[in-house]
């Protein structure tokens, strides 16, 4: 026999109400509140590792599909999060160049997700959306869909969110000296002149995230403690925030204690 819906809300409701989750969220509540609103990141990504894993642990029986839809789900958690505590800029790492050489039968499910979640962040009518990242590596009916969500959310004016999909550092430093030196070409400059020339900021222009402040700090899960060549460029002076938890595992309260962290530190831009 089926459960009535009542009930299972009913079951949902007692689980919430047991003292381990009231302590839970007490404990949650008072980390928000204690919070240095004047110390917070502008910008805040993440490297949302750690989805096959979780699958592999928590669904055995189930395809890998599970865990990059339990991963989404998070996603979407994410950006309610720093959208309440004020972040302007989120950047999600989604999909590395490297994960497109995956299996056929494994990449297509995890884009099938990605373009799902993109397109229903952009459909919120709350953020702007963007996808940073090499799009020629996509499908084309894929990076068609992505290309009209993001300009449909592009006239909001809620914070900001980039969706790194297909994206590589390498990849991005690569294709921000091809768009400098294309642009120098169409006025005329000889190559020459372009290399005595050329400053930092000339290539930062050209960068997926141009225009954007540089993340102030980045979070990575799963107990991996590299970046993998994620914003290269970007990260000069980020600080980092590792977790072990899988990221489907990954709670508010350890999104709480990583704002708390940078908050505490002492940012020193190399000097």
């Amino acid at each position: 026999m089926t459960t009535p819906p009542w009930k299972d809300r009913l079951r949902e409701a007692a689980e919430r109400l047991r003292p381990a989750g009231l302590l839970y969220s007490t404990y949650e509540q008072r980390l928000f509140a204690e919070l240095d609103r004047e110390r917070l990141p502008r910008h805040v990504a993440v490297l949302a590792d750690g989805n096959r894993r979780w699958a592999r642990l928590n669904a055995p029986d189930r395809p890998l599909v599970a865990g990059y839809r339990a991963g989404a789900e998070k996603l979407r958690e994410f950006v309610t999060w720093c959208d309440e505590a004020g972040i302007q800029v989120v950047t999600l790492w989604v999909l590395s160049t490297e994960n497109l050489t995956r299996h056929t039968e494994d990449v297509g499910p995890l884009l099938g997700v990605i373009e799902r979640l993109f397109v229903e962040l952009a459909g919120s009518k709350r953020w702007r959306v963007k996808c940073v990242g090499d799009v020629t590596m996509l499908p084309e009916r894929m990076a068609a869909n992505l290309a009209r969500a993001e300009a449909f959310s592009a006239g909001n004016d809620g914070m900001q969110i980039n969706v790194a999909i297909a994206y590589g550092g390498r990849h991005e430093l690569r294709d921000a000296v091809r768009k400098l030196l294309a642009a120098e070409a169409e006025k005329g400059t000889p190559l020459a002149e372009v290399a005595e020339t050329l400053e930092i900021d000339d290539i930062a222009e050209h960068l997926y995230t141009a225009g954007q402040p540089d993340p102030d700090l980045i979070i990575r899960t799963s107990g991996e403690q590299r970046m993998s060549g994620f914003m290269m460029w970007q990260s000069a002076h980020s600080e980092f925030y590792f977790c072990e938890a899988l990221w489907p595992d990954f709670r508010r309260v350890d999104f709480l204690r990583a704002l708390r962290s940078y908050a505490n530190r002492e940012r020193r831009y190399g000097r």
